[in-house]
């Protein structure tokens, strides 16, 4: 049998003030994991707009992205039960708005903290992907790329 491969699409927010960067803490199979805010991207939104969202969920506040910092590929297998998944991980940089006062942060999120490079760097063996240093260390690099780098088509928007 031949069965297409798929990639699980991934959105992520790479949200940096005064030198240090947001992450969350969360409850993983593998145990309390430290992520940027981020998630899968649902039908019927563009890469950006999932990043938002994420973002909201998992930190209690708005987001605006404003750049690309990258578009990732990261493999993981899970050892208890072999579970094999490739994720296709697009990270945005952008604005951390206000905080919307009262709102749960999504299940298994235990909470917000701001990090350093150093801290990040030092809690590699917490990280949940290869992927939460390397966004950190190419938005500390500068890497940004414009907004329509990934082009949305209309069609996805039609229910």
């Amino acid at each position: 049998m031949n069965t297409r491969w798929k990639p699980n699409v991934t959105v992520a927010a790479v949200i940096e003030r005064d030198g240090r960067y947001m992450l969350i803490e969360e409850h993983t199979p593998e145990g309390l994991r430290l992520n940027n805010p981020a998630g899968h991207l649902d039908p019927g939104e563009s890469p950006e707009q999932g990043a938002a969202r994420e973002a909201l969920e998992e930190t209690a506040h708005a987001f605006t992205p404003t750049a690309l910092v990258g578009i990732y590929m990261s493999r993981f297998q899970r050892e208890a039960t072999g579970e094999d998944v490739t994720y296709l991980r697009f990270a945005y940089a952008g604005e951390l708005g206000a905080e919307e006062p009262g709102r749960a942060l999504d299940t298994g999120i235990v909470r917000t903290l701001w990090m350093t490079p150093d801290e990040i760097r030092a809690s590699v063996d917490r990280h949940r992907s290869p992927l939460v240093l390397q966004c950190m260390e190419d938005h500390l690099a500068g890497q940004r790329r414009p907004m329509n780098t990934v082009i949305t088509d209309a069609t996805v928007f039609k229910r």
